[in-house]
């Protein structure tokens, strides 16, 4: 069995009182994010949801990666000492299947193709791969910057960093092949977060907001936001813990949309509604 060699993850280490608590990339931006009534403001068509049903969650949490294969739901969870990756039966919340990630990574966004399970992390400037039947590693990547999220389409992998650039990743050498800016009326968009494949669009989170961004993936311009403001209700939040919303994963072959958040005991189904 291959090992983890820990040369790049164990140089940039996680630091700060707030860092283990709040944080799944760095604050700070080119753009304040409009929300609530300023994006329906925006000449950018805007949705709200419906529930269409809610799952169980696990509360301790703190989800960074989502996505949906043959029925079955897997997410990569962060902070140090906590990160794992998870195969989870949907409709129970029971986790099947799990790996812990080396204490020292705070993992992030996860997607897959063909046999691989790949995964990034925060600040390591690192990636892994691993069996996707048994997570067994199998090996390391390299790449500059931050690691946020991951999606795939059927040519590419996408990644996001916590910019208003995504980037995009050829999914045999996980190297970089270009990248496209995000914009909406003009303006980058950055604190992408959590990323999905909806379509032929890329939904991404936009961090420690209730908002979702339709992106064209050709032109990088905002094409519909979604606000998904008190999915979580009041009574289900737990006090004192981030809440914020996080994953997203796209079930294409029955055509449904889930969203969840960092420590949130519900995952929901939901279907969108323009307004």
């Amino acid at each position: 069995m291959r090992k983890w060699t820990l040369t790049r993850w164990s140089a940039s280490l996680f630091s700060g009182v707030l860092s283990g608590l709040l944080y799944g990339g760095m604050v700070g931006g080119t753009v304040l994010l409009p929300a609530g009534a300023a994006l329906a403001a925006s000449a950018i068509p805007s949705y709200t949801y419906e529930v269409v049903h809610a799952y169980p969650h696990d509360p301790n949490a703190f989800t960074q990666g989502l996505f949906i294969k043959d029925g079955f739901l897997y997410e990569s969870t962060g902070l140090q000492g906590r990160s794992t990756v998870r195969k989870i039966r949907l409709e129970t919340g029971e986790v099947l299947q799990k790996m812990d990630l080396p204490r020292q990574i705070f993992g992030e966004g996860i997607t897959w193709w063909d046999k691989r399970l790949i995964g990034i992390t925060w600040t390591t400037q690192a990636g892994y791969v691993l069996d996707f039947d048994t997570f067994a590693f199998q090996k390391e990547f390299a790449y500059k910057g931050e690691g946020w999220g991951l999606a795939r389409n059927d040519k590419e992998i996408i990644m996001s960093d916590g910019t208003s650039e995504l980037r995009f990743l050829d999914p045999l050498t996980l190297r970089e092949t270009h990248r496209i800016k995000v914009t909406a009326d003009g303006k980058a968009v950055d604190q992408l977060n959590e990323l999905e494949w909806v379509k032929g669009e890329i939904f991404a989170n936009i961090w420690q907001t209730d908002n979702i961004a339709r992106i064209d993936p050709r032109t990088g311009k905002v094409v519909g936001w979604i606000n998904l403001n008190g999915l979580l209700p009041m009574g289900d939040r737990i006090m004192n813990t981030p809440d914020v919303l996080n994953g997203i994963a796209y079930d294409a072959a029955k055509d449904r949309l889930f969203v969840t958040g960092k420590l949130w005991p519900k995952l929901f189904e939901i279907r969108l509604i323009k307004r």
